[in-house]
């Protein structure tokens, strides 16, 4: 069996659906209602190598905060199921990637525990991107959903920045690179002396 996920989440607030394949490549899939969401998203399938389809359904009535985290919510244990086991993953990795006059900073592990270290700051005057709109800050919820779902550890830090534009798709771009090299199966065996991520 390849290492593929579908996960679903339906609530009064949202109904998503995701699907993963880790070891195929295909242009990614990603219908959220929010166009500037949908470009982060595609850039996440695009570059760390893995085929994506995110379909979601929420209230944008009430506003994007919503659709943003149970996206990353269900993502977060889709990748978690694909990956199963972890066996023969390299697991850690880290880049610096740059977007123009932005760079960020990540490191991820695989670990099996969740943690998110987050500092990328945008300014007290950041305007919301597209429409409808997203607001930048929402991608600190929906790598904290991320995360806590998918049980890893990742690191974000913007160097230096003012587009946030830039910064956004820096950071999920880095996520993706990082995230390739993880995923890698380099060997057998789970990568921890304690036999089990």
């Amino acid at each position: 069996m390849g290492r593929t996920s579908e996960a679903t989440r339906t609530t009064a607030e949202s109904d998503v659906t995701v699907r993963l394949d880790l070891d195929s490549r295909a242009v990614p899939i990603v219908t959220t209602g929010l166009p500037f969401f949908d470009h982060m998203l595609a850039q996440l399938g695009k570059h760390s190598g893995i085929t994506l389809e995110v379909t979601a359904r929420g209230d944008l009535h009430v506003d994007a905060h919503h659709t943003v985290e149970d996206v990353g919510i269900v993502l977060g244990g889709a990748l978690s199921e694909a990956l199963g086991d972890k066996s023969g993953i390299t697991r850690f990795a880290s880049t610096s990637l740059p977007l123009d006059e932005s760079l960020v900073n990540v490191a991820l592990d695989l670990s099996g525990r969740p943690f998110l270290h987050y500092d990328v700051d945008f300014g007290p005057e950041s305007a919301p991107l597209g429409t409808p709109p997203f607001e930048p800050q929402l991608a600190e919820e929906f790598w904290r959903a991320l995360v806590s779902n998918a049980d890893l550890t990742l690191h974000l830090t913007l160097a230096y920045g003012r587009n946030p534009h830039h910064i956004l798709e820096a950071c999920f771009k880095g996520v993706a690179r990082a995230l390739r090299q993880a995923i890698t199966v380099e060997g057998g065996g789970v990568p921890s002396t304690k036999g089990a991520l």
